[in-house]
């Protein structure tokens, strides 16, 4: 029996196949859900405009945000990872593009990026954008860029680097949603993942996002950002690549400082 968060978000986009098309997976991927999984609820929240509350009140719905008992940089790096999750699930569309062009910034190169990237989607067409997610992240065959890391650790798919994460993520008690398709190790579940461990919406003891980060990112997704500032196919989706490489310069810093 589906939960009622997933109904409405079907009922929203108008069946199960639009839905999935929207979120970039397959038809029965989603056929296969009781619920939204905890890694497609910003994606399906963007693509239906049904709120996470609804699609997943035990992670989002009681009444005070898991944020409020957060640090506000952390709540920061949280929207950071989020926004970058979103982009690199699927392709935005006009509505999410219109939500990006709204980001402002300051002189900081984090500020200067979000400047950037919103000029980008106050100047994108979504049918533009998806069709460079599409050459980017899918193509006929295979995209441009792999963003995973086993593939830019080892040169091909399913390997050690996904073995070891999937340890980590076990101990943490994330588990891998069934019907996802997509191996842990893609960079836009990463990215979802250290957003949940910095606002608190997946538990995890202090200092597990820094495991997480230094074992399974900072190896390898600094290298896929910048081979997305400059992929032949990017356009929009450079100014993701730089917004990417700098956030994730910054983390490295951050987590390098002594506790």
């Amino acid at each position: 029996m589906r939960d009622p968060g997933l109904d409405q978000a079907i009922r929203a986009a108008g069946g199960v196949s639009e839905l999935a098309r929207r979120i970039g997976i397959s038809q029965p991927s989603v056929s296969n859900w009781d619920r939204v999984p905890a890694e497609r609820v910003i994606a399906v929240e963007q693509a239906t405009n049904v709120s996470r509350t609804v699609l997943r009140p035990d992670l989002y719905g009681d009444a005070t945000p898991p944020s409020s008992d957060i640090d506000e940089t952390d709540i920061a790096r949280a929207q950071e990872y989020r926004l970058l999750a979103a982009l690199l699930a699927r392709a935005p569309d006009a509505a999410f593009l219109k939500k990006i062009a709204t980001l402002r910034g300051d002189m900081s190169p984090l500020g200067i990026a979000h400047i950037a990237l919103a000029e980008a989607a106050a100047e994108a067409k979504a049918t533009a954008v998806e069709r460079e997610f599409f050459n980017l992240f899918i193509g006929v065959g295979r995209g441009e860029l792999l963003p995973y890391g086993s593939y830019y650790l080892t040169g091909f798919l399913h390997e050690r680097p996904l073995a070891r994460l999937r340890d980590d993520l076990n101990a943490l008690g994330i588990e891998r949603a069934e019907g996802n398709a997509e191996p842990e190790d893609h960079a836009a579940i990463l990215c979802e993942i250290m957003a949940g461990i910095a606002d608190g919406t997946f538990p995890a003891p202090p200092g597990r996002d820094k495991t997480i980060f230094e074992n399974h990112m900072a190896p390898w997704i600094g290298r896929f950002f910048a081979d997305l500032e400059r992929a032949e196919e990017a356009n929009f989706y450079r100014k993701v690549g730089t917004l990417g490489r700098v956030f994730i310069d910054i983390e490295a810093e951050a987590f390098a400082l002594p506790s």
